[in-house]
């Protein structure tokens, strides 16, 4: 992750991990600037599931394609070598001084499977609850 202003000077830069925490400290540090925009590349394809995470929790997001984000890794570094830190810088001028990229929404389907999964996990506690307090039954009623 790369912050950076509108003169394109870095603001933070981070490496986060991709379980709970890193995401709770990676939106803890880019909520650390109040007009913050997050640039993800690849919102439809690997960078889809932080993207909207990012949406979930009220973020505005944009989805930087892959070729201008290359684009600009070419111009920055005089190569095309894909590296986090670089990668991240690319993303980050894409999504500064591109206009018309695409703002990502939350996706009515990822919403609906989020509610699966929460109605599934209930379930799951409720059957446990029921299974232990029969199990205790008849150990009372032995």
């Amino acid at each position: 992750m790369e912050i950076i202003n509108a003169r394109e000077k870095t603001l933070g830069q981070g490496r986060f991990g991709t379980d709970r925490d890193g995401y709770q400290a990676m939106l803890a540090a880019g909520r650390r600037h109040k007009d913050r925009l997050w640039a993800v590349e690849g919102c439809n394809g690997i960078g889809r599931h932080v993207a909207q995470r990012l949406v979930a929790d009220g973020e505005t997001v944009v989805d930087v394609p892959a070729k201008l984000s290359a684009r600009a890794r070419v111009f920055a570094t005089g190569q095309g070598r894909k590296t986090d830190p670089v990668d991240a810088r690319s993303v980050a001028v894409v999504a500064l001084r591109t206009e018309g990229l695409r703002q990502v929404v939350t996706d009515d389907t990822t919403v609906a499977l989020r509610l699966l999964v929460d109605r599934r996990d209930q379930l799951g506690r409720a059957r446990t609850d029921v299974v232990c307090r029969l199990h205790q039954l008849l150990l009372e009623l032995t």
